[in-house]
């Protein structure tokens, strides 16, 4: 019998059919959106990154429970393909495009300028733009490009709506980590790009410890305003986070996420349930992984006085001199 034979023997089949079934099934997490009866009229949220992925699919929730969505988007053309479809698919017209690039601070100011002009409110902000992969890059602010995409330009964003989602409390934050933030390190001169190793996830994985950590920080600050501030886990998810690396990675990465993997709707379900379930009704300064449980993050992530400091420079970092 040729080895070959073996891939059409129905025990094999079977067997490989019921795995993946599985696989598949474990993949969901304990909290089910559809379920969820929570409405959002009235409510005004704006989603980064809202053009693809995760984000999109965490807006098209937003928009069925008929908020006032606002897409953050670098892309005009990939945005406006996201509005409409968003649109068509709701039927909620109060779906808007906005453009940022959260890698420019200028830009991010921009955007939070307009936003501030045009919002009479603000009741949730997920920061879920990132990239990963990203070759050494210096912005125009002097930042290496992947913190300030994944971090400062968030953390600029963040702070500058806050005074408009405390006078809309009830009010939630969500900041996109990931489980990957405990392989990382804390070294501030990262922030500009010095003693940084650029190869595969490493800067990712730096990034995603400050969202933690100024994440907890900004919560507590918080305390008393009414509006909570959480980060989660989405999942390992098949987006295209992965597009600045080699072509054999994306393949690999995307022939086993066809199994083991959550794809991005799965992987928006944390987010969304930080962001209006009713479980989630004034906590904060937590981290919730990818089946809605709130957990302990690495131990740099919950050191307090780390978070202060961090905090403190990443200000000093983002404000006009």
């Amino acid at each position: 019998m040729h080895w070959l034979d073996l891939f059409y023997n129905p025990v094999w089949v079977l067997s490989t059919a019921v795995l993946a079934l599985v696989v598949r099934i474990q993949r969901r997490g304990s909290w089910d959106p559809q379920s969820c009866s929570v409405r959002l009229k009235g409510k005004t949220a704006i989603v980064t990154g809202a053009n693809t992925g995760i984000g999109k699919f965490i807006a098209l929730d937003f928009a069925r429970r008929g908020a006032r969505v606002i897409l953050a988007c670098r892309s005009q053309a990939r945005g406006s393909a996201a509005l409409q479809e968003i649109r068509e698919k709701t039927g909620n017209s109060d779906v808007h495009l906005r453009l940022v690039d959260v890698s420019s601070l200028d830009s991010v100011r921009e955007f939070a300028e307009g936003i501030l002009k045009e919002e009479e409110a603000l009741h949730i902000l997920v920061n879920n733009a990132a990239v990963s992969g990203l070759p050494r890059q210096i912005t125009k602010d002097g930042l290496d490009a992947s913190f300030a995409t994944n971090h400062l330009g968030p953390f600029l964003l963040t702070n500058l709506l806050l005074d408009l989602m405390k006078r809309s409390a009830p009010a939630r934050i969500v900041t996109l980590s990931s489980v990957n933030h405990k392989k990382g390190k804390v070294d501030f001169s990262h922030f500009r790009g010095e003693n940084l190793n650029y190869y595969m996830d490493i800067v990712y994985n730096h990034t995603k410890l400050h969202n933690i950590i100024c994440t907890n920080e900004l919560a507590r600050r918080l305390e008393g305003t009414g509006v909570t501030a959480n980060s989660v886990h989405p999942g390992i998810v098949t987006t295209e986070v992965l597009r600045h690396y080699p072509w054999g990675v994306r393949f690999i990465f995307n022939l086993i996420g066809l199994f083991f993997f959550k794809t991005p709707e799965e992987g928006a379900v944390s987010s969304i349930y930080c962001a209006l379930a009713e479980e989630m009704e004034g906590i904060t300064g937590k981290y919730c992984d990818c089946d809605c449980h709130l957990v302990l993050p690495a131990p740099l992530a919950r050191d307090a006085a780390l978070a202060v400091k961090d905090f403190e420079i990443c200000e000093r970092l983002t404000s006009k001199l």
